[in-house]
This record gives structure tokens, sequence and C-alpha cells, in this order.
């Protein structure tokens, strides 16, 4: 194969370092970008994600889930597995590296952090479940992150997230069965894809009407995820139908709660509530038992911009291996969510990956410290 180097892609090795820590350190060219005479590349850091017109080979680097393939891309998705080294007009070298499709967020507050939405993309997580933001937010465009909202929760009058953070338009205040089968509608017009319902502390939401609302979504097509921090609402989410828990319960919970949710699933946010020894103890135990994990950091409560070390450890804490933690923020929630595109790196998937140091089955933390970051094709980032 004849090849020129025409550009010089800087990576970073970095392997201790945060996001933010890692502006501006010295860059690592161990991976190459080449092409063969006369051709021009158009894979740097800054080309639109929008316009994923590219077409290279992805050369030598270890793909998650498959081993050492080349992978052909064009127009932003992944057109085949395992073609020749020379195949291409242009080469991305990446021999020594790992690869891992780039990860699904399952719950985030965008509009609480704005300023932050902008970098996800950038850092890792090319698709995000928003599980509450204000109605009239739920227009913003955030591309390349690939956005599904739930939009405000369903709640009760002055309930939480009314009584605190929320209180600009991230509840929707119902006081009976038919107000919350009625919000559900609205929700629906304003184009949601999930139902979010608080069981807390007084005021909140009396059984009949999660009910309605859980019938409702259903009814509808929707799954409907709780916030429900102590064993006894757990348990009575579970009694009313709930899909989904949207943390990890931070109170211990009862064997009768564990069996009730051992089926179901519950999305991680270990960090956002400090990492209790009791909620560490919740994940493992419903793992174990069977329970779907996803990978959700409560971003804009919490402000890490990527992968999330802290989440990682805690994850790591609660029994998940390398491979595990991999498959809860990419194969796992994209089958969840019904993002049939995202998750893996297979024909006809969107070419949306990670390029790492090292191998995250191995070392999961080097999630949080992706050498270079590429969404539909587009290299958003390199030598952060």
């Amino acid at each position: 194969m004849r090849s020129v180097a025409l550009f010089e892609v800087l990576l970073l090795a970095c392997a201790a370092c945060t996001t933010h820590e890692r502006r501006g350190a010295p860059p690592d060219a161990a991976a190459h970008e080449v092409a063969r005479p006369h051709v021009t590349l158009g894979l740097d850091a800054g080309t639109d994600a929008h316009q994923s017109t590219t077409s290279f080979v992805l050369r030598f680097g270890n793909v998650f889930g498959v081993g050492q393939k080349n992978l052909s891309i064009e127009n932003g998705v992944v057109v085949a597995v395992g073609v020749p080294d020379d195949a291409g007009e242009r080469v991305v070298n990446v021999s020594g590296r790992f690869i891992v499709p780039g990860f699904i967020d399952s719950h985030v507050h965008l509009a609480y952090y704005p300023e932050g939405a902008a970098e996800l993309a950038s850092n890792g997580i090319v698709a995000v479940l928003d599980l509450a933001a204000p109605l009239e937010s739920l227009t913003a465009d955030h591309a390349p992150l690939r956005v599904l909202n739930a939009g405000p929760m369903v709640t009760a009058p002055g309930g939480y997230p009314l009584d605190s953070w929320g209180a600009n338009g991230y509840g929707l205040g119902v006081a009976s069965p038919a107000a919350g089968a009625a919000a559900v509608a609205t929700l629906l017009k304003a184009g949601v894809v999930a139902i979010k319902v608080p069981l807390t502390a007084a005021p909140t939401l009396d059984d009949p009407t999660v009910k309605a609302v859980v019938a409702a979504a259903h009814a509808r097509g929707l799954k409907v995820y709780c916030h429900a921090l102590e064993d006894k609402n757990a348990a009575r989410a579970a009694a009313d139908g709930v899909d989904v828990l949207a943390h990890t319960p931070t109170e211990t919970l009862s064997e009768a709660t564990l069996t009730a949710w051992q089926s179901r699933t519950v999305i991680s946010t270990l960090s956002a509530f400090g990492g209790s020894d009791a909620a560490i103890q919740n994940l493992k135990t419903l793992r174990k038992r069977g329970a779907r994990v996803l990978y959700g950091t409560d971003f804009g409560n919490t402000r890490g911009t990527g992968v999330q070390g802290p989440e990682l450890t805690l994850l790591i804490a609660a029994g998940l291996d390398g491979a595990e933690i991999v498959r809860a923020g990419t194969s796992v929630p994209a089958e969840f969510l019904g993002l049939n595109d995202l998750g893996s790196l297979e024909v006809g998937k969107r070419a949306s990956f990670m390029v790492l140091a090292a191998d995250p089955a191995l070392d999961p933390l080097t999630l949080a410290q992706p050498v270079a970051v590429y969404v539909d094709g587009a290299l958003v980032s390199a030598g952060l």
C-alpha cells in the first residue's frame, strides 16, 4: 500500500488526568492519519459532525467485543468489519489503541447545565436520556449529541422537584389520576419518549395517580422512570408498575423490594449521591439478581462532561467488571432505549466511538480519558 502522511492527528495517551486537566497537555503521536497522494483529509478536530461525508479505514485497532479488526467507515456509518490493511484511500492508524462505541448516559439534565452540554459529545457521550427538563427546552439543538427527552416530571403539586432545584418548569404538578393521565398526553404531544415520576416525602403522588400515569404511558408505548431513593418508595414504584429506577436507591433495600426489582432496570447515578455503602450494595445485589444496569450520572446535578471517572470507580465497587461497565454505557442502553444505530461497532451502525489508550475491559477508568472521539464518522476531539 502506498501511503503518504498528509496530516498527523495529535493524540494523547494521558493515563491519569481528568477531562479538564487534559487541556494543553503534550501530544502523543502514536496514532496517525495517512492518505494516498492527491487525497485531501477531512478528519481533523473541528470537522462538522453533521457533514459526515468522509470515508476512511480505522486500521489495527482493538475493537471492543470483536478483537483487532480494521473498520471501514463511509459517510458516518460502519460499512465493513475486518477489511484488508490496504483497503481504503484514507487510513487512520490506531495500532495499540482500543476502540469502544460512544457512551450513552441514561440520566441527564441538559437544561440544568447547558454550558456543559455542548462538551458531552466531544468527550465521548454520544447520546443521552434527559430525565427532567422544562417543556420549552425540549426543542434545543444539541447536535451532534443525540437527545431523548422525558420532559418535566409528573409530580404532586408543590412536590419534588418543584420544591427545590426544579421549581422553574422541571415538574408538572397533578392532583388526581385523571390529571396524571392528562399530563402524559401533554408530554407525548411535546415529543417525549419516556415519563418520569418522583416518589419522595410529602407532598408526593399517591398510588392511584402513579398507576394512572403508568397506564397512560404504557398505552402509548412509553416506559416510566421513577426517582425513589428510599426502600418504601422503591417498593411503591414496583407495585405501581414503574419500569425503571432512575437512581440506585440510597437506602438499603429490603428483600421484598430487591425481589420486586430483580427483573427490571436501574440507572446507576451512584456518584451523584455520594456513593454510599448502601447504594453500592443495592446495585451489586440487583445486578447479581438479574436487573438491567444502565450507566447514568445525573449530569446537570453532576458536572463531569464525559464518561465520569467517579461513576466508573463506584460501578467497579458495585461488582461490575470492565466489560459490563462498557455494555452498561453502550449496547445495553442502546437496545433498551431503541437507539438501534448505536451501542456497537457493527455493519450499519453509526461510526460514533472513542479511541482509548488502554483496554477498558481491564482498566475501565480509561473510558474517562479518550485519546480521540468520533461522532458519525467525524473526528470531534483529539489531543484534548
